[in-house]
């Protein structure tokens, strides 16, 4: 699954979640998007988040190597080939209202 969110937002949201807990994250800086990989499992969860766009299965998302950018598309966190997606319960608290709920310190690792 991919939520797509403006890249303005996603870098507001970068700064709220723990480099240790965030997933591979790719932006189109011509066009000032950015997408945010989730595990396929991904339910109801960011359903109420309005600043966030959900791609479900099947759709196709454009990505560059890894190492260099193409055509404005940059991994702004790379894929490290562990497999780790960002939890989609604290990309919609970064992303939600007001950088959506305050949790704890110890939510975010």
């Amino acid at each position: 699954m991919v939520a797509e969110a403006s890249l303005a937002y996603s870098m507001d949201a970068l700064k709220r979640i723990d480099p240790s807990r965030r997933g591979p994250v790719l932006s189109d800086v011509t066009q000032g998007i950015a997408w945010w990989l989730l595990p396929p499992t991904l339910g109801d969860e960011l359903d109420d988040v309005h600043t966030i766009t959900v791609h479900r299965r099947g759709w196709v998302l454009r990505c560059p190597p890894v190492l260099y950018p193409v055509r404005g598309r940059v991994w702004i966190e790379r894929p490290d080939g562990t497999g780790r997606l960002t939890d989609p319960v604290l990309l919609g608290a970064a992303l939600g209202p007001g950088g959506g709920p305050r949790l704890s310190a110890e939510a975010f690792g």
